[in-house]
């Protein structure tokens, strides 16, 4: 009999989703999580659908469990480690649970020949990131036909599917090939007559539905589980959802890659995010109220503390306002925001408003005037600096007060003395 202890557990069936198990784990933690119920049963019944859970949301722990039941996990490299009470201090007290399974690598005897993963990448927005949510994808691909249960013939006769004459049932030729005198090169290749499967299927007893291919192709919708608090590149398997090949090879994994948008707001940084904010030279002084629609939609409202003054490049934080935690959807990071000061524009303050703000702002620090070694003073511009201009931009005037030297000394403008 199969062991179906964590399914009843979670009170799912053995066939469910992931999908299906994340609600049921969801539903039941927050009934018997121990910050809510302090019942020492109800710690138990936790710790219980903790370890259920892990195992039914790991494909290859799940595939083991389902094969050889909880006493395979544990020969299976759990061993006197795989308890409920390890499950239990590692959910909670950090390390997760990467190094309470570690050995999982053997399927209990030889291993099954798997086929190639097939990878989607998957758009999502932060705030599908922050919420959760459930995508659909829509998959092409080969699966078993039913009609034949995969063998490509649905004839109940003894000679329906025979081996291959020409390679033996091998699915390979060899060749041999004279190289030289005495040397021989030994060649294989796939069989053409089987095209390598090591058997023929009779015309007259191919499968009227698959034509003797074994598969056929087919529609199906796979839901995609976007947990809170998942990050950009992250993966999503899907256990042996692949294109089904032949009975001995096991469907490859369906791989869904998630890839984040960019969001015109926020940045986020692991569980934190980032935003900046422009305000002005007056709210910089004397305080600002702002409002920041957040991912879930709700509206945060910013104020600043009495007679705080901003400096351009300033950040502050917000406690618990960033990303939810992976599998730790109440722990949240924090909330930077950077401030830009946007000063007033060139001739926006007029010199009587100059002078009210002297009145108000700290005076200048006076420092005293150097003595000039001759005696005078020059009194020079300041200019916009451009970036893209080159120093010689000034070469210009220099060389006109030389070309007027030149002028009143000696020679004329534009006249070059004659070589003799």
């Amino acid at each position: 009999m199969p062991d179906n202890k964590y399914y009843d557990i979670l009170g799912v069936a053995r066939d469910a989703s992931e999908t299906d198990i994340k609600k049921a784990y969801r539903k039941l933690a927050i009934k018997y999580h121990p910050d809510k119920n302090q019942d020492p049963a109800a710690v138990d019944k936790f710790k219980e659908i903790t370890v259920a859970y892990e195992v039914l949301t790991d494909s290859e722990k799940r595939g083991i469990y389902d094969k050889y039941g909880e006493e395979g996990l544990q020969q299976n490299g759990g061993g006197p480690g795989f308890s409920p009470d390890d499950i239990f201090s590692q959910f909670f007290g950090g390390g997760g649970f990467g190094g309470g399974f570690g050995g999982f690598g053997g399927r209990g005897g030889r291993r099954e020949r798997k086929g190639e993963p097939l990878q989607h990448v998957l758009k999502v927005s932060l705030e599908d990131l922050y919420k959760g949510k459930i995508s659909k994808l829509a998959l092409q691909k080969n699966s078993k036909c039913q009609e034949c249960d995969g063998k490509g013939a649905n004839s109940k006769s003894a000679d329906a599917i025979k081996k291959c004459d020409d390679c033996h049932g091998n699915g390979i030729k060899v060749q041999l090939r004279s190289i030289g005198p005495g040397m021989v090169q030994k060649l294989q290749t796939q069989c053409p007559t089987c095209k390598g499967e090591g058997n023929i299927i009779r015309e007259k007893d191919r499968c009227v539905k698959c034509k003797g291919n074994k598969t056929v192709q087919e529609k199906k919708t796979l839901e995609v589980n976007i947990d809170k608090g998942m990050k950009h590149a992250q993966k999503i398997v899907f256990s042996e959802e692949g294109d089904y090949e032949s009975p001995d090879i096991v469907p490859g994994d369906v791989i869904v890659v998630l890839q984040q948008k960019e969001h015109p707001v926020f940045t986020r940084e692991g569980d934190d995010l980032v935003m900046d904010h422009k305000i002005t030279l007056l709210e910089a002084l004397t305080g600002f109220t702002f409002y920041i629609q957040h991912l879930d939609g709700r509206v945060l409202v910013v104020k600043s503390k009495p007679s705080e003054i901003l400096k351009p490049g300033d950040i502050k934080c917000i406690y618990n306002e960033g990303m939810p935690g992976y599998k730790r959807p109440f722990e949240k990071g924090r909330l930077f925001i950077r401030f830009d000061v946007q000063f007033p524009a060139n001739g926006s303050i007029t010199p009587e408003n100059a002078k009210l703000l002297e009145k108000i702002l700290p005076k200048p620090k006076q420092t005293p005037k150097p003595v000039s070694h001759d005696g005078i003073d020059e009194e020079v511009e300041l200019h916009a600096f451009d970036p893209n201009s080159k120093q010689g931009h000034s070469h210009s005037h220099s060389r006109a007060s030389y070309d007027e030297d030149d002028d009143e000394g000696g020679h004329p403008q534009g006249v070059s003395c004659a070589q003799q």
